[in-house]
């Protein structure tokens, strides 16, 4: 009986040794799995990416950053909520704010202002299209010096190829804007208002061409921010591509 026991107890042993033995071999063969992988991802986003590379990295990461940017910008206090972008009465009407609030029309101003900034919201909806069409069209040559460039290089490239596009484009829809949030009436109502002191000398303003012009450097604003965010800021790099794109710029940089 005895021996029966010693038996058991050594099988049970053994049974212990073996699984022990077992835990071991699988813990280094997942450790191993796991490095290859840690190998594996760590080289697809590191290196010298190709030109091509450069060329889809750029473009994804500018579509996602004109994308944010531009729907900021198109809803409801987009521009007025936004104190970098708010676009304040027109600097020949300021005087005219000035005078008109120290009489206590206060209201009358602020639905000016109001109303300029729902026009170019208005607008804003149509920049994406604008933007992503500059970006399709991008050389490699384009992207490779927007990658080595300086902190707002992509900002330049949209203003060079995007700004009379943009002007054009958006210059009917502020004018029909500034109507339908009748912009235009309480800003005749403040002129008016304004001209009829004494000794003051008229004021005129383009309004639509004031409008579109504010909308359009609001816009390069948030474009801007996003460039920043993308080169600055690692878990902006959302992809494989962006972190070996921009991981290489940070090694040119330094």
């Amino acid at each position: 009986m005895k021996k029966i026991y010693i038996l058991a107890a050594s099988i049970g042993l053994l049974s212990v040794s073996l699984n022990a033995n077992a835990q071991i071999k699988l813990s280094d063969i997942f450790k191993k799995v796991t490095e290859k992988q840690g190998t594996t991802t760590a080289t697809g986003a590191t290196g010298t990416p190709s030109t091509l590379e450069i060329g889809q990295g750029i473009k994804e990461a500018l579509q996602i950053g004109v994308s944010a940017g531009a729907d900021r910008l198109s809803v409801k206090d987009g521009f007025l909520g936004n104190l970098a972008v708010k676009i304040l009465m027109p600097p020949e009407a300021q005087k005219v704010e000035k005078t008109l609030r120290g009489i206590g029309l206060n209201k009358l101003c602020d639905n000016v202002i109001v109303s300029l900034n729902r026009a170019a919201e208005d607008a804003a909806t149509e920049a994406k299209p604008i933007f992503i069409s500059a970006i399709k069209q991008m050389t490699l040559t384009d992207a490779t010096n927007i990658l080595l460039g300086n902190n707002n290089a992509a900002t330049d490239y949209f203003k060079r190829v995007t700004t009379s596009q943009l002007m054009e484009k958006f210059s009917p829809i502020v004018s029909t804007s500034l109507n339908k949030v009748n912009a235009t009436k309480y800003y005749s109502d403040l002129t008016t208002q304004y001209n009829r002191l004494p000794l003051v000398k008229p004021v005129n303003t383009n309004l639509t061409e004031y409008v579109t012009q504010k909308a359009i450097d609001g816009l390069f604003v948030e474009v801007a921010k996003e460039e920043l965010k993308i080169r600055g800021n690692l878990s902006s790099r959302s992809s494989t591509l962006l972190q070996k794109v921009f991981g290489y710029a940070d090694k040119k940089k330094i």
